[in-house]
């Protein structure tokens, strides 16, 4: 006789409030972030007519004990993250001084209707009676399959050293050197998700405490806020003005455009820009043009390595304009920062990273020769103060931090004797 194998027992959940008819917006969401306490959620995906999905750092998990929401439920959610969107904003611009919290929503609801998504930043939600409150969020709404969809990013309130990000110090110190100069373009780039974000606030973070700037971001959204103030260096548990002044721009928020910030950004005077993507040609030539007046330009691309960031650069570009750009790179260019996160073998995700500075002549020959081939830029990776990606994951794999398969899929495997 043969017997039917029994499906595995339910392991015990600990008791939660589930999702329940007539819940309002800030109730679902204060529900969710109680079951995402202690996780280490780093992002939340409701979906109409799904159960929540969180990611940690074991992947994604399923919160299907909170049961299914409907898409009167995810409406109301997403009214409420627009409420507390508005509850951060400043109360200047078009239609905030005069509409009320309902027309603002309807407005907002309308754009979502013509535009089919809708980008933005939100206040933390308070959850376990209230004595809690989650860092700020950051939104996406978006429509898919089963109905509408969010994307609730939770950023961090407080801003890490580089140090504390897995950056080693000769590194750290590489690019706190590098944004010291008067005037180039620095880049952190790597796939989404990968914390350029956080490594740009570190790097932007140290600054304003340490030397007199005026720094101006064009960001879509805000993901940290730079406070005003600093510790005080020379005493403990006492507050002072940071030396730096640093002034935020949001896209839909301060600004009509992500080209509206773009345009209008050298107006200001600043010393330190902070473009939170290049996104195409106008954003490059942006940089480009801003390196070139003396301005120190700091963003992003979503590329792995420096050798793929070169060759994305001059995607944007006709060919007869490439050659003529990175004569311009070479010159301007400060460094690359690639980095990207993996499973470590603790549970816990790892920086791994790539770093190109260019500080001689070989490297910066490298960047202006790039069209004739990659080789020579790949050499001056391996020389004295660069990291080649390879390299670094080597060092994380010897020392036990990731494992054998880690290693394996995340090498850049540039050589023909790789890819056999």
């Amino acid at each position: 006789m043969s017997t039917v194998a029994q499906p595995p027992a339910v392991p015990n959940t600990p008791e939660f409030r589930p999702y329940q008819a007539g819940m309002t917006g800030i109730d679902l969401l204060a529900v969710t972030f109680e079951a995402c306490e202690g996780r280490n959620v780093s992002d939340i995906q409701f979906r109409s007519n799904r159960p929540t999905y969180v990611e940690t750092n074991h992947g994604m998990e399923c919160l299907d004990f909170l049961g299914i929401l409907t898409d009167v439920q995810m409406l109301e959610i997403y009214k409420e993250l627009l409420r507390r969107q508005e509850k951060a904003a400043h109360g200047f611009g078009s239609g905030h001084v005069e509409a009320g919290e309902d027309q603002k929503i309807t407005q907002a609801l309308q754009r979502f209707q013509e535009s089919k998504v809708d980008d933005f930043s939100s206040d933390g939600i308070p959850h376990t009676g209230n004595t809690k409150v989650s860092g700020r969020l950051r939104i996406q709404v978006h429509l898919s399959a089963s109905g509408l969809g969010i994307t609730c990013r939770i950023l961090n309130d407080g801003i890490p050293g580089l140090d504390a990000l897995g950056i080693d110090g000769d590194t750290g110190a590489a690019l706190k050197r590098g944004v010291c100069r008067r005037a180039g373009l620095g880049l952190v780039t790597g796939p989404t998700g990968s914390g350029k974000s956080t490594t740009l606030a570190a790097i932007i973070d140290w600054l304003r405490q340490n030397h007199p700037k005026h720094i101006v971001t064009v960001e879509d959204p805000i993901e940290y806020r730079y406070p005003a103030d600093m510790e005080h260096p020379n005493y403990p548990g006492h507050r002072c003005m940071a030396p730096s002044i640093v002034t935020q721009q949001e896209v839909g928020r301060d600004l009509a455009s992500y080209r509206q910030g773009l345009k209008d950004v050298l107006r200001k005077a600043p010393m330190v820009i902070l473009l939170g993507e290049i996104r195409d040609r106008d954003a490059m030539d942006t940089c480009l043009e801003a390196a070139q007046t003396g301005h120190l330009v700091l963003s992003t691309l979503h590329t792995t390595g420096a050798v793929k960031t070169m060759g994305r650069i001059l995607e944007m570009y006709p060919t007869e304009r490439q050659p003529a750009i990175l004569n311009r790179l070479s010159e301007m260019m400060i460094f690359i920062h690639s980095q990207g996160l993996l499973k470590g073998t603790e549970g816990k995700r790892v920086l791994t990273y790539e770093f190109l500075q260019n500080n001689d002549d070989a490297v910066a020959s490298a960047i202006a020769n790039y069209a004739s081939g990659s080789n020579s830029l790949e050499d001056v990776i391996r020389r004295a103060g660069n990291i080649a990606w390879d390299d670094n994951l080597q060092r994380l794999f010897d020392k036990g931090i990731i494992s054998g398969d880690v290693f394996e899929s995340a090498r850049m495997k540039r050589t023909e004797q790789d890819d056999l």
